[in-house]
């Protein structure tokens, strides 16, 4: 298409814009977002509602949150010198080692005289009399730059159960996404934990260890897997840094940007006897490799999937010596893998303890909260502390906060009503000069490998408007289109888009996300980075460019 490259003459007669870029939310993307425009010599700012940095690991810090990808592979690359410097105690670490991390890159690079704390952005308007973005501020300040950048994560907006009485509760509650700061204190309490997704089954597994009663509230079972985590000693710290350029190029190869991928033989091209041992080999191994590196057709073609539920299924029933519940722990409403995998530690042994009991929301509901405890069809629960690992609304969830509106004041959260459309993940039409880092139809995978891969093409983008003279960067209602049916055509055939999840858009506490979407890219990261490329490459002939 053609391009123009000439600037308009209301945007050089328009008064000096406070910063050249500003940036919303100062996790792993944000920071090294910064990090990158300072390069450029951008003048950038970055607004963050918390106290700190460190986005997800700031906010997540509920017992027992840890990586699920090896540490290893989760932190940055970008720097041979902040590789050589940090070690990893355990293969999969905790929260507070994440945020120690985080805050010593943020140090390390000084990056926190250009971000703002306390300053959650409401809303970000498009100005195209001067090709600026117009910030406000929760306490009502105003802000403008040339170019947004949402750094806001697809996991951030935490959401709590529409349950009769919520806020009546006379004891403490809290959101695992909402954890105070200060210890909570556990010993001899009657502890009530609703929801069985990621973060309550690390939660749960941790203070069973503590409370004096534990009541686990469960609507739907989900698959889990072990994560076998352990120490990291001396000579295996000397092999992982000597290793990392092996295995960020192996992160670069793999179809998520994991250290696992998919073996290429299909669950029935090996007898019965092997694949069994296969399945043994990957439940007794680290991470997300039964996942991850399991047969190429599990998540596509029901009868092999079928073979792996099985497996794990027989598992659990080793595994939790009451047989009634351990059916109740079994999914039957969906296949291994075809929901967020949660890897955990002896999580279904803490149901063989006394002090650890399962309600089945199928059969008995909860109908409310009193300022007691719950109250379900069957019975009242007294508790002193109710915990809501209730997760998030995803994806677009973080974007729906912001009151986002593009030229002639479109609106971000109608344009999306129906599902999201971007391009290429990155952008939107009628939203010039604004790109978003890990938002919907994006690679997701191993998180911090995708958002390198994000932010380095943003910058790209930037460099290149920089060198060319351009104010105005936009998607085109064509690309946008194209690329939402592309993603939508690689999920054809998933059995994970059959599945009722947060990948697929469903949140039955949040009104309006009761219909299936395809949310998220479900193609391999290697052919997501090659599109992005080829677009580079063609000096981003597919924007509209001024």
């Amino acid at each position: 298409m053609a391009v123009s490259r000439q600037t308009s003459t209301s945007s050089d007669a328009a008064p000096a814009l406070d910063y050249d870029a500003i940036i919303i939310g100062a996790g792993m993307s944000g920071l090294y977002q910064l990090y990158r425009l300072r390069e450029l010599g951008m003048k950038a700012r970055v607004f963050e509602a918390g106290t700190n940095v460190g986005g997800t690991w700031y906010w997540n810090r509920y017992p027992g949150a840890r990586f699920d990808s090896e540490s290893y592979s989760y932190g940055y690359s970008f720097s041979k010198e902040l590789l050589a410097e940090w070690e990893w105690s355990e293969h999969f670490a905790g929260q507070p080692e994440t945020l120690r991390y985080l805050n010593y890159v943020a140090d390390k690079f000084d990056l926190r005289r250009d971000i703002q704390f306390e300053s959650r952005v409401t809303a970000a308007i498009y100005q195209e009399d001067t090709r600026s973005w117009n910030i406000t501020l929760e306490d009502g300040s105003h802000f403008t730059a040339r170019f947004l950048i949402a750094a806001i994560g697809p996991l951030s907006t935490p959401t709590l159960p529409r349950i009769e009485g919520r806020d009546g509760f006379e004891g403490k509650s809290f959101h695992t996404a909402r954890w105070p700061k200060e210890p909570v204190d556990f010993a001899g309490k009657r502890v009530a934990v609703i929801g069985t997704g990621a973060t309550g089954v690390q939660t749960i597994q941790t203070i069973a260890k503590e409370v004096g009663h534990l009541t686990v509230f469960q609507r739907t079972p989900n698959w889990c897997a072990p994560l076998h985590n352990g120490k990291i000693d001396a000579e295996t710290q000397r092999k992982i840094k000597a290793g990392y350029p092996e295995m960020f190029a192996r992160c670069q190869e793999t179809f998520a940007c994991f250290l696992h991928t998919p073996d290429p033989r299909g669950a029935f091209e090996v007898s019965d006897q092997e694949r069994e041992a296969f399945y043994e080999q990957l439940y007794g191994e680290r991470g997300f490799g039964i996942w991850q590196g399991n047969f190429r057709d599990i998540l596509t073609d029901r009868k092999a999937n079928a073979t792996i539920s099985d497996f794990v299924a027989r598992k659990i029933r080793q595994r939790v010596k009451n047989p009634a519940v351990a059916e109740r722990l079994i999914p039957k409403n969906h296949g291994f893998g075809t929901r967020r995998l949660p890897l955990e530690t002896f999580y279904y042994e803490i149901y063989n303890q006394d002090n650890v009991e399962l309600v089945d929301l199928n059969e008995t509901p909860i109908e409310r909260i009193t300022p007691e405890g719950i109250k379900t069809t069957a019975r009242k629960y007294p508790f002193d502390i109710i915990i809501f690992a209730t997760g998030f609304d995803a994806i677009t969830g973080a974007f729906d906060r912001i009151d986002f509106r593009g030229v002639g004041g479109a609106r971000l959260r109608d344009k999306w009503r129906n599902g999201p459309q971007t391009y290429l993940g990155l952008m939107v039409d009628r939203f010039p000069n604004m790109m978003m880092l890990m938002g919907p139809h994006t690679a997701l995978g191993n998180i911090p490998r995708s958002i390198e891969y994000s932010v380095d093409w943003v910058t790209g983008l930037l460099r290149f408007a920089q060198d060319s003279g351009l104010t105005r960067l936009e998607a085109t209602a064509d690309g946008v289109e194209a690329w939402t049916d592309h993603v939508k055509a690689l999920g054809v055939g998933l059995l994970s888009n059959e599945v009722d999840s947060w990948m697929t858009g469903i949140n039955r506490n949040v009104e309006g996300k009761e219909r299936r979407i395809v949310a998220r890219y479900s193609g391999s990261a290697p052919a997501y980075r090659a599109r992005c490329d080829e677009v580079a490459a063609r000096g981003y002939d597919e924007l509209r460019l001024a």
